[in-house]
């Protein structure tokens, strides 16, 4: 398995290759040169597998450079009912990430599948955990140090902090918008004093941040010599890990690989439901990928229209699915590859407008940048919008009928995934965190708060260790650079 870049212009790499590092030399983001493919002879062998097992199977699909034996270690000493403990009441621990049946109407079933049960409450564990155990093995391999600088506008943080803490070789540079997250997200970093862990609140939106990392990561000599990587949606192995709970979720909803499932994905910066995409490439019977957005819908707007307008940083919310309060979506260049039929030329020529003009035009209007809009029900993608008057609603409404407690993000999901019910579809929507992140939102909907994980109690109140930084990228490589010791 070898990997290019979507702008064209770099030679085949490795998985360990492009594994520590984020975007491709050109700027562009790396996918395989051919999409690996599942047979339904395996799929039938991959229904009985735990996930540990299942985890291996498919990431030996695309990291075909490291040894069977130290690719299944990494995969059983990832996926563990130790390590995602955190389980509601009636879920079996040991399924990872099992399904919740919400709501069935004439044979059309409305499920839940729970991705929120690891150390930090959120999916992005699900990734984040393989990735820590990832960058160890690999930087032992090489005694190699390894910086990493990342974006946060909520979950990745945490997740990526908790998965990286004590790591040998590792240090965590992580950016995130100054009082943009909820009071537990900040609280669940800025807690963390560890040495090898640096908050940088910045004065801005999670966009300011996460064009910061990219022009860090674009200066390649800075790179290079400080030996950054990034844990970003950016990173190819992290999306690769993604890709493995969309396969847990199709067959554990399914009996045949006669059906087939739809998921519902609230997203903001398109890591999430780029993964789904992968794994329908790779021959997984989805039918439907639903983009659900909050009122930040550049991604919902292009999903309709065929246009992608980003928003600027006065032009983004600040809502309360905060996760989700992005207006460039940095993974949606891997499905424009795609949908433009792998033209390197051309991803790169409409990216440069969207850093000259914001945005591009895939309309066939006259006057637009081409017409692969009408290409898009190809690849099952459809779309839709929540408000927070929706996601309260939701989150009253599943609570009242099912005496189940959602967050705000998931409530975006659920809202949006019944707008696009197909008969005799089974739909799963994706959780994305536990309810107690967002307990302001929740006690706005049900007055009351929401049960917290044991160890979680009263979080906010530890002591917090963070930097407020601007938006100056020279300040911030000096700030990297007087902390790395290089």
């Amino acid at each position: 398995m070898h990997y290019i870049s979507t702008r064209g212009t770099l030679a085949d790499q490795s998985f360990s290759q492009i594994l520590l590092g984020g975007l491709a030399p050109d700027g562009g983001l790396y996918l395989p040169a051919e999409y690996p493919q599942v047979t339904p002879a395996e799929l039938d062998t991959w229904r009985t597998l735990s996930y540990a097992d299942l985890a291996y199977e498919i990431l030996k699909k695309f990291a075909t450079d490291i040894p069977d034996a130290d690719l299944h270690a990494l995969a059983h000493k990832t996926y563990t009912a130790e390590v995602y403990r955190n389980v509601r009441s009636g879920e079996d621990a040991s399924r990872i990430t099992p399904l919740r049946l919400v709501e069935e109407n004439g044979g059309t079933k409305l499920m839940l599948q729970a991705l929120s049960n690891g150390p930090t409450l959120a999916f992005k564990d699900m990734a984040m955990q393989l990735l820590g155990n990832l960058f160890e093995y690999a930087l032992a391999c090489q005694h190699a140090e390894l910086n990493i600088f990342g974006a946060t506008s909520g979950d990745t943080g945490s997740a990526a902090e908790y998965a990286m803490r004590g790591k040998k070789g590792i240090r965590v540079f992580m950016l995130s918008p100054h009082k943009k997250m909820s009071a537990f997200q900040t609280a669940q970093m800025f807690s963390l004093q560890d040495p090898n862990i640096f908050n940088l609140a910045v004065d801005g939106v999670f966009d300011d941040c996460q064009d910061m990392v990219k022009a860090v990561s674009n200066d390649l000599e800075f790179k290079k010599k400080h030996k950054i990587g990034t844990v970003n949606s950016i990173n190819w192995a992290r999306v690769v890990a993604q890709v493995i709970y969309y396969f847990r979720g199709y067959l554990s909803a399914t009996t045949s690989n006669e059906q087939k499932v739809s998921f519902t994905v609230p997203s903001g910066n398109f890591g999430n439901i780029c993964a789904g995409h992968i794994a329908r490439m790779m021959g997984l019977p989805i039918d439907k990928l639903v983009v659900a957005t909050n009122e930040n819908d550049v991604l919902d707007e292009f999903f309709r229209t065929g246009i992608y307008r980003v928003r600027k940083s006065a032009e983004t919310y600040h809502t309360t699915s905060p996760s989700m309060d992005i207006s460039k979506a940095s993974n949606f260049e891997r499905f424009v590859y795609d949908l433009v039929g792998r033209d390197g030329a051309r991803v790169r020529a409409l990216f440069a407008k969207v850093e000259t003009q914001g945005g591009f035009d895939l309309s066939g209007k006259p006057g637009s940048d081409g017409d692969e809009f009408a290409k898009v029900p190809q690849f099952g993608f459809v779309s839709g919008k929540s408000t927070h008057a929706d996601r309260v609603a939701t989150i009253r409404d599943l609570y009242q009928k099912h005496d189940l407690m959602i967050d705000t993000h998931t409530a975006d999901g659920v809202k949006v995934a019944r707008e696009h019910l197909t008969p005799g579809v089974t739909m799963i929507v994706l959780e994305t965190a536990l309810p107690a992140k967002f307990n302001e939102t929740i006690r706005e909907a049900l007055g009351r708060d929401a049960e917290r994980p044991a160890g979680f109690e009263n979080i906010e109140d530890l002591p917090q260790r963070f930097e407020v930084m601007s938006t100056d990228i020279d300040k911030m490589k000096a700030f990297i650079a007087a902390h790395t010791g290089l």
